[in-house]
């Protein structure tokens, strides 16, 4: 059986009015709700009462969970009352894994997700071309090779003759591999002589030419450094774009994977003006050339409660569907190959050790299984020389992992953080990268649970969409939007409903350290909850993706409405 989640006791009114600072006498009344919510099915995440059926709020926080004859005690003359009509109410939902400032870049680029050919990716850079001066950059985002009649990796040369006179960059889905142009790689002085960099790979044709495609950071790092960087008013447009589309899906929360100098700024002054409708757990950027600066300040938590900075990330390889995740054996697909390694064990070691001496948390991206071993072989002798209880180091994606590796996430205390949707995505191919035996650790969610992991789900958005449903549905069905495959992928690995609420909930509280302010609808913590159309917990499985966010409510303040739009 799997590990339960932590009880966090559900808190008394006398304890509240005490937290409030309004002990009152005996007998007294305990101070009004700002809002009484009743008439609904209230799944809270709180295995110390996971069923209510009306909450109270005040002052942005959770005052009482239990029934509408007790909550109805709490109303005063100014309080507001919404009465649900019987709809549902769930914690407010956070995606543990995204990028949201890449989510809206893409917002303000060429989306190609979901193109169904290379021809159809080009035309779409042709009719934003048309209406773009000659010399200025053309972005976009969300090829994925993967869903074209012919599956091979694009050559820029169509591209280049569709448009010639504009430098093109186009990432992959999933951020680590990109499509340029000759006139991109003319400015990026990117030739034939030019070797593969450190971290890096550059796609070669017969004569050795490049092909334009560019794989992982070291190769599109590049072409990214010729590419005017946003200015803070553009950062800060794009990341109110990203939380607007969070809010649209119930979102509350997002761990933003991976953000430097600059967009911490921005994140910053957005809580302070009181504009972001997020709360927002930040991961650093481990190789930030002023790191140590930043250990320096130690962990920064709740700006406002909005915005917490306590782990930093590093990138241990690449994606599975590039073929830039790192194996211990070659790709089934391509045995000449077996991905790539951006950071040596004795690399994380090192910053493992620097995060434990400061206090912080370390994140890594690793999704092979060769990539997954060198991180919790690193995280080991880290944590051997410096033993920290608590530490919540994480395994971002943790996608392919060796079954002797399997045990060892509980064992040292690492959180792997998936994306449920990443199964449903990669499942069509991934057979073919992997070869069925290797297959059978991949996305090994019942495993993990098994063994006393608990698993913080997200959506690495924009790869994926940014619907935490889309995740919930994925863990307990392994079947996509249309509900294929019949009986689910590997469905051995699929988790019960309450583990997939836990995982768009309280899990990824846990796993920021902030379960004792958020993840769960419990006296004390912040009133983020949100309102659905249908009972995610109980409609057929094949229903639940056809349920909508009524209403998106953060700290007692509605944020999203769907009735408004």
């Amino acid at each position: 059986m799997s590990q339960r989640p932590p009880v966090l006791p559900t808190t008394s009114l006398i304890t509240l009015a005490f937290w409030m600072g309004m002990a009152p006498a005996a007998g007294a009344q305990a101070p009004f709700a700002d809002l009484i919510v009743t008439n609904a099915r209230i799944h809270t995440a709180d295995p110390g009462r996971p069923r209510a059926e009306a909450l109270a709020v005040r002052e942005g926080r959770v005052l009482f969970v239990g029934s509408a004859v007790e909550a109805a005690a709490l109303a005063g003359p100014d309080t507001e009352r919404w009465d649900l009509t019987g709809r549902t109410v769930v914690p407010g939902m956070t995606d543990a894994h995204a990028h949201p400032v890449l989510l809206g870049t893409l917002l303000r680029t060429i989306d190609l997700i979901g193109t169904a050919s290379y021809q159809e990716v080009i035309a779409r850079v042709v009719a934003v071309a048309r209406r773009t001066p000659p010399g200025r950059w053309i972005q976009g985002r969300g090829w994925d090779q993967n869903d074209w009649a012919d599956p091979r990796l694009p050559h820029h040369r169509a591209l280049s003759r569709a448009v010639p006179d504009h430098p093109v960059f186009l990432w992959r889905v999933d951020g680590h591999a990109a499509l340029a142009n000759a006139r991109a790689l003319e400015i990026a002085r990117i030739t034939s002589d030019r070797p593969d960099p450190p971290g890096g790979r550059i796609l070669r044709g017969p004569t050795n030419e490049p092909t334009g495609v560019l794989l992982e950071e070291g190769a599109t790092d590049l072409v990214v450094h010729t590419i005017p960087p946003p200015s803070p008013r553009e950062l800060r447009e794009r990341i109110l774009a990203a939380a607007a589309v969070a809010n649209r899906w119930g979102l509350t929360g997002i761990h933003d994977a991976g953000v430097g100098a600059d967009t911490l700024a921005v994140y910053r002054s957005l809580a302070l003006e009181g504009e972001l409708p997020l709360r927002v757990y930040v991961m650093l950027n481990a190789n930030a050339p002023d790191l140590s600066a930043i250990l320096d300040q130690g962990p920064q938590l709740g700006a406002n409660d909005r915005v917490w900075v306590r782990a930093l990330k590093l990138t241990a390889d690449g994606a599975l569907g590039s073929r830039g995740a790192a194996l211990i054996a070659p790709y089934t697909d391509e045995p000449s190959h077996a991905g790539l390694v951006l950071a040596s064990r004795d690399s994380i070691e090192r910053v493992a050790r620097l995060a434990l001496a400061n206090g912080f948390q370390l994140n890594v991206h690793a999704i092979g299984d060769r990539a997954n071993r060198i991180t919790l072989d690193a995280f080991e002798a880290a944590l051997t020389q410096r033993p920290t209880a608590d530490h919540r180091f994480r395994i971002e994606h943790a996608q392919v992992v060796a079954p002797e590796d399997i045990p060892r996430f509980a064992a040292l205390g690492v959180i792997p953080a998936m994306q449920g949707s990443h199964q449903t995505s990669d499942m069509y191919w991934a057979l073919e990268r992997l070869g069925y035996a290797r297959a059978l650790g991949a996305y090994p969610w019942r495993d993990l649970l098994d063994t006393g992991a608990i698993i913080p789900n997200g959506s690495d958005a924009p790869v994926e969409s940014l619907n935490p449903l889309i995740s919930f549905h994925a863990f307990v069905s392994r079947q996509d939007g249309k509900n294929w495959p019949p009986g689910g992928w590997f469905p051995a690995q699929r988790t019960t409903r309450e583990e997939a609420l836990y995982s768009v909930t309280l899990w990824p509280a846990i796993a920021a350290f902030m379960e004792h302010e958020t993840g769960s609808l419990t006296p004390g913590k912040f009133a983020d909850f949100v309102v659905l159309d249908q009972d995610i917990m109980s409609v057929a499985v094949e229903d639940i993706l056809e349920t909508r966010v009524v209403r998106t409510v953060l700290g007692g303040r509605t944020v999203f409405d769907a009735g408004a739009e």
